[in-house]
């Protein structure tokens, strides 16, 4: 699917804060998502020697706190914002459990695309960075 302002927009909000957020060897990927209303939650990954949460799911949570029970789309950015990458193989499982229509936008900076979460090809799963 081809990318709408939106999508871009929310590309722009992601790539935003990995370059203001991900900084350090604890914090180093951003996620942005959009309601299908227009509202945007944003969160990072937290990497800990015990373990950590990937970006995903923390967006996934402060959207929770709004009350927010349906996401539409999702991207992930790496690099400081010089890369987007698909979701890790637990975030789509959990993405998938709780919004299976979500949209995930994928692919290099130059050519990015958005495709449905349960059709992402598995040479896109392989590079994800969470």
């Amino acid at each position: 699917m081809e990318l709408r302002d939106t999508d871009r927009a929310l590309v722009q909000a992601a790539t935003a804060v990995a370059k203001l957020r991900c900084r350090s060897q604890h914090h180093t990927v951003a996620s942005a998502a959009r309601t299908a209303d227009g509202r945007v939650f944003t969160g990072v990954n937290v990497h800990h020697a015990t373990g950590g949460s990937c970006a995903e799911l923390v967006v996934i949570g402060t959207a929770a706190t709004q009350g927010v029970t349906a996401l539409e789309t999702i991207v992930t950015v790496a690099d400081r914002g010089r890369e987007v990458v698909a979701p890790c193989d637990r975030c789509r499982q959990v993405l998938r459990d709780h919004f299976p229509e979500l949209r995930v936008i994928v692919g290099p900076m130059d050519a990015l695309r958005v495709v449905p979460l349960g059709e992402l090809p598995a040479e896109i799963v392989s590079g994800s960075a969470d």
